[in-house]
């Protein structure tokens, strides 16, 4: 049976987003203003200015965020958002809005504390997820609403890890053409795994590095789709500033440079969108030009990393149109950007797409 990206499933269903769930904006209470309380803060610029409505999503009372680490979009337009809660007692990890910022459901007890990784995948007639969990250091496949289809460890047959002692912490998962995965061990060994449509390991490569093929937490993947030629995989090697390009069968390829502390990765369309850990998200061009850098001033970003990052426990002095430590963030159908960044209150941002 075929199967679908998030990103094939936002080409295909924007008419329908568009016309049965259009986004107007988030509630009023919702919103972020600027200091005159009037109007939302706009950032970027030209073809990819938005609207930046802090504090999204209506909560449920039976949540309370810790970090929001992964946040993906459904082909119905449903919002997922994972976070990572430090309480004693177990509380859903997983929350879904509505376009509207609406609680649809909660989910995920089983996953508390483990915090990180989220995507979508369509495969047949059914869309799953697909889970990373970084202190509990497994990976698993659920549906929407939560049913675990299958969880796994580190691979053993890969022969990389102590069995007694693996240091094995995945952080993210990007989906390969033919219905297999790819599983970045970002926090672990540096390495990534290749697993087939049956979710059987097939090979391993990277580990601890700075040269071409190595990686100092490959933290955030995904499938690139762009061009004429096979895809390739685009990996966030964070710790070394970096994006770093894989073929299907894990040759290096080439490196992406001049980030800062690339996190994750979307795509729509020739556009790659990429959440940087360093206050801002930057957006790529086919060629991997900077179109812009949405909500970056490097005054900004200094603060923001001064003294061991304690601006992330200082909400106080949080500014709209000012990112924090974007740790996750994707496109719906309509090109809207949503936004989840790792502080310790948790926060979603909405940047609705104004032209």
């Amino acid at each position: 049976m075929p199967q679908t990206t998030r990103r094939d499933f936002l080409k295909t269903t924007a008419a329908t987003v568009a016309a049965s769930a259009t986004i107007t904006g988030a509630p009023a209470f919702l919103r972020a203003t600027d200091k005159a309380g009037a109007k939302p803060v706009i950032v970027g610029e030209g073809e990819f200015t938005f609207e930046c409505h802090h504090g999204w999503g209506k909560v449920p009372d039976n949540v309370t965020w810790g970090d929001t680490h992964g946040v993906c979009v459904d082909s119905q337009g449903l919002i997922y958002v994972k976070h990572r809660s430090n309480a004693k007692e177990p509380m859903d990890a997983i929350v879904v809005f509505d376009p509207d910022g609406r609680c649809v459901r909660s989910f995920g007890k089983e996953h508390h504390g483990g915090g990180h990784g989220i995507d979508v995948r369509k495969e047949g007639n059914e869309e799953f997820l697909y889970l990373s969990c970084i202190r509990k250091g497994y990976i698993a496949k659920a549906t929407l609403t939560g049913e675990e289809v299958w969880r796994k460890q580190f691979p053993v047959e890969c022969g990389k890890y102590d069995t007694k002692n693996p240091k094995y912490a995945p952080t993210n998962i990007c989906f390969a053409p033919d219905g297999g995965f790819y599983v970045g061990d970002g926090y672990g060994s540096n390495f990534i795994h290749e697993y087939d449509r049956d979710a059987r390991w097939v090979r391993t490569w990277g580990g601890t590095g700075t040269e071409p093929g190595k990686m100092k937490t490959p933290h955030g993947l995904w499938l690139d789709t762009r061009g004429d030629g096979e895809p390739t995989i685009a990996v966030c090697d964070r710790a070394n500033a970096r994006l770093q390009y894989f073929s299907l069968d894990g040759k290096h390829l080439s490196f992406i440079e001049g980030l800062s502390f690339p996190a994750d990765l979307d795509l729509q369309g020739d556009v790659l969108l990429c959440p940087d850990l360093h206050a801002r998200i930057t957006l790529f061009d086919k060629d991997n030009n900077v179109i812009t850098h949405l909500g970056y001033d490097q005054s900004w970003t200094d603060q923001v990393l001064a003294n061991k990052f304690a601006m992330r426990n200082q909400p106080n002095r949080w500014e709209a149109g000012r990112f924090i430590h974007p740790h996750d963030a994707c496109f719906d159908a309509a090109g809207n950007i949503y936004v989840a960044e790792w502080v310790p209150t948790g926060r979603v941002s909405f940047l609705k797409k104004v032209s």
